[in-house]
């Protein structure tokens, strides 16, 4: 199959690259090939790899228009995209734009999937403290962790350190084997799980050991101001309120802080009070704290889940 692709409106070699390297380069990525004349593209191979091409080069020149240059990072960005947008729903497909690319981890490019998900991602980039609640699977941790690694990446951080409360359910640390670091790491596992999503394994112990990423207990915040650095609080509703004083109180210079929680899962003791539920009241009118509430349209886990969480929800009721 062969088709023409006539470009207007847009800086041909801010599109094509120099030497038309961003076009050269697409080339290597699509079972296509490709000629250049003028502002026509000529495009020859399989349907669905010209389709593919379609969608690619309007994404690439929506993004020009808006100011933005092209690497070929960008590229590969948008070709995995829209690979992984084919046969998903048209919301999906929407929010599939460089623009909306939160990470691009060792499995593709992180980018919000649903609207409660782009409203937790837009309050990234607005807010300093951003508050996240939902239940389980709405991707709170995960895109959290993304967006950590983004500003890492870019430099607008020095470090991230992720904590979570070290609360018992149904198992005491006392009988658990091993040292401390042993004990406590069952409850960091999805913090971990995360960034092993992200990551290279040998980048993750890179960052370990030289601090740049430090995952600890939430007792272990306390006395410390944490400066050019992003924090996250997760499972914050087994976080207790003089608990979630103190995280929030840790936040020094040009630092940011992201709380996600769930509060239907609160493991805490019945006379204790979540530090997640005082914190939603308490910060709600304060400039600069965003705060997203995920529900289980967001769930990005196993189609089962949102009926699981569903039939629960129900059976409270009643």
């Amino acid at each position: 199959m062969k088709k023409t692709f006539e470009v207007k409106g847009v800086d041909l070699t801010s599109l094509y690259g120099v030497g038309d390297k961003n076009i050269l380069f697409l080339e290597t990525q699509l079972p296509l090939k490709l000629n250049i004349r003028g502002n026509n593209i000529f495009c020859q191979g399989l349907k669905k790899d010209i389709n593919h091409f379609d969608s690619v080069l309007s994404q690439m020149i929506d993004s020009i228009k808006k100011g933005n240059t092209l690497s070929t990072k960008d590229i590969t960005q948008l070709v995995m995209i829209n690979e992984s947008a084919n046969g998903s729903s048209e919301n999906s497909r929407k929010n599939g734009t460089i623009e909306n690319v939160l990470f691009y981890g060792k499995k593709g490019p992180v980018f919000p999937r649903t609207d409660g998900q782009k409203a937790l991602v837009k309050s990234f980039l607005k807010n300093d403290i951003i508050i996240s609640v939902g239940p389980a699977g709405t991707g709170k941790t995960f895109l959290a962790v993304a967006y950590a690694l983004a500003l890492l990446e870019k430099h607008e951080i020095e470090k991230i350190i992720f904590c979570r409360p070290a609360v018992e359910a149904g198992e005491s640390l006392g009988f658990l084997p091993g040292d401390l670091k042993d004990k406590i790491d069952p409850y960091l596992a999805p913090l971990y799980d995360a960034l092993h999503e992200l990551l290279p394994k040998n980048k993750i112990q890179n960052f370990l050991d030289r601090g740049i990423i430090e995952i600890i207990p939430l007792a272990y915040m306390r006395g410390r101001t944490i400066n050019r650095s992003a924090m996250i609080l997760d499972e914050a509703q087994n976080a207790s309120s003089i608990q979630m004083k103190m995280f929030l109180t840790r936040l020094g210079i040009e630092s940011r802080a992201i709380i996600t929680g769930d509060e239907s899962q609160i493991d805490l003791p019945t006379k204790s009070n979540s530090g997640l539920i005082d914190v939603l009241k308490i910060l709600k009118n304060i400039n600069d704290i965003g705060i997203v509430k995920l529900d289980e349209h967001d769930i990005a886990r196993h189609h089962l889940v949102k009926h699981i969480i569903d039939a629960y929800s129900k059976s409270k009721n009643k």
